[in-house]
């Protein structure tokens, strides 16, 4: 009896832990991200480390060894899904690039089927390096920097290419970000030349070894990057968040906020998400910041804990320590789960509408309004308006509004609008009073949600809070 007292007390317990099942949008990430495989990534990156070096200024014609046989394969294991796929390229001289050097990127577009300007994009980096970063012979296996990043890329590709989504998905091996991001430049040059409406830019570099060389280990987590306040948009920009606020409400800041709790309502990706809030580690930098030049959305996600012994380094063992970036220090599981992440985050997005573009108002008044052009176009979905205190890291309250109790704009509505949107033609003004909210003690933003359940990323309402690049005051309102 009392051996079934005891089975029964474990089953209650059980129960009462138990994580209950996910519906809607959750459910439907975590069955696309379920498909990710680690073995196939490994194969990936096995394949990556064959090319003997990626250097930037290795060979571009030799077919088995080089950056330029790097690119070419995995533009053609795009291809091979089905994708429309191309190569985005420019001819460069720098401080490590002393001649003329063509640097290509293989690249692959899944276009939306509602919203096709909508686009997320995924990108790693597929040019490695050695201790000496002009050294363009050696073999350089780059097997976690960044052949994780672009595995991810490529395995992100063969699971999302299955299905449909409104908005459009980029996936982008990037070469040149060892000798100065210069791939993520001609990507985001190559977004904006195309008028994209980048939502976010997932930039996965270093993402696939789980313990470092003081014996640290840690593989719950991956760390997302992001900038507080947006770069692109200058000393006028900072003289209105001065005024108005917004040091830590970039749209690349909420990115982070949307991904750290996208992991926590889907606990199946295994993976939680460290949050710091930089735009990268400390002096350093990755290919998000040439997005972020030009005013596109980007974060980086890279592991929790770094080893230096396997970055940047000759291939080599120095008083027993083995030195190099070779496939057995990799954590292929922990890979996965860090793509199952990325993968969700992708679907999500690109089922998602776009972010609002909200303003705010409520100076010298107990109350708040807020306002926002309708980018559902159809009554179909909602929003959300969301606040916190201005010392509070992540938002507090909630205010659902329909769609359809947007109206046409009445001329203060309009002025007060377009002096902040991006948006040529407000259609329709959603605007929200909230009574007895004090406007100098809160941050607000507004969320969109689709009719199926799929909400965007915050855009707070402060000056650079908009997901477009941000434009001047006065030229917006032309």
């Amino acid at each position: 009896m009392k051996k079934m007292l005891l089975a029964s007390a474990a089953l209650a317990s059980t129960a009462a832990t138990a994580v209950p099942p996910l519906r809607g949008p959750e459910a439907k990430v975590a069955g696309i991200a379920r498909t990710v495989d680690a073995q196939r990534m490994r194969a990936t990156v096995a394949k990556l480390v064959s090319f003997g070096t990626r250097h930037t200024l290795s060979t571009q014609t030799d077919p088995k060894r080089g950056i330029g046989a790097a690119v070419r394969w995995a533009e053609a294991e795009m291809k091979s899904l089905g994708l429309e796929t191309l190569q985005t390229c420019d001819t460069v001289t720098g401080r490590r690039v002393p001649t003329p050097t063509k640097v290509c990127n293989a690249v692959a577009i899944q276009r939306g089927t509602e919203r096709p300007n909508d686009v997320v994009i995924i990108t790693g980096h597929i040019d490695s390096r050695v201790t000496d970063v002009m050294n363009f012979t050696s073999d350089a296996p780059g097997a976690n920097d960044d052949g994780s990043g672009t595995a991810a890329v490529l395995e992100a590709a063969r699971v999302l290419s299955k299905h449909k989504f409104p908005g459009t998905i980029v996936y982008a091996a990037l070469s040149g970000e060892e000798q100065g991001l210069l791939g993520g430049k001609i990507l985001a040059d190559y977004a904006k030349a195309q008028d994209w409406n980048v939502i976010a830019n997932l930039n996965n570099d270093i993402i696939g070894n789980s313990c470092s060389s003081d014996g640290m280990c840690n593989d719950k987590q991956v760390r997302i990057f992001s900038e507080g306040l947006r770069w692109q948009g200058g000393d006028e920009l900072r003289a209105q968040v001065r005024s108005q606020g917004g040091e830590n409400d970039s749209p690349s800041r909420n990115i982070s906020r949307f991904l750290d709790g996208l992991a926590e309502r889907v606990p199946s990706l295994g993976i939680d998400v460290m949050q710091v809030w930089r735009n990268d580690r400390f002096g350093r930098g990755g290919d998000h910041t040439e997005f972020l030049n030009l005013g596109f959305p980007a974060v980086r996600f890279s592991v929790a804990v770094e080893n230096y012994n396997w970055q940047h380094q000759d291939l080599r063992t120095e008083k027993g320590i083995k030195y190099g970036d070779t496939i057995e220090n990799m954590d292929f599981p922990y890979l996965a789960r860090v793509t199952k992440l990325n993968v969700s985050a992708l679907a999500w997005l690109a089922s998602a509408p776009p972010p609002p573009e909200p303003t705010v108002e409520g100076a010298v008044s107990t109350d708040t309004t807020v306002a926002w052009p309708d980018m559902l176009r159809s009554e179909s979905g909602h929003y959300v308006i969301r606040w916190r205190r201005t010392d509070a890291n992540n938002w507090q309250k909630t205010r659902s509004v329909p769609a359809g109790s947007c109206l046409p704009p009445d001329r203060e509505d309009a002025v007060l609008l377009a002096s902040q949107s991006t948006i040529s033609i407000i259609y329709k003004a959603c605007k929200s009073a909230l009574k007895g909210v004090r406007v100098d003690d809160w941050v607000f933003g507004v969320s969109s949600v689709s009719e199926d359940g799929f909400e965007s990323p915050v855009a707070s309402a402060v000056p650079g809070g908009a997901f477009k690049p941000w434009v001047k005051p006065a030229e917006a309102a032309k």
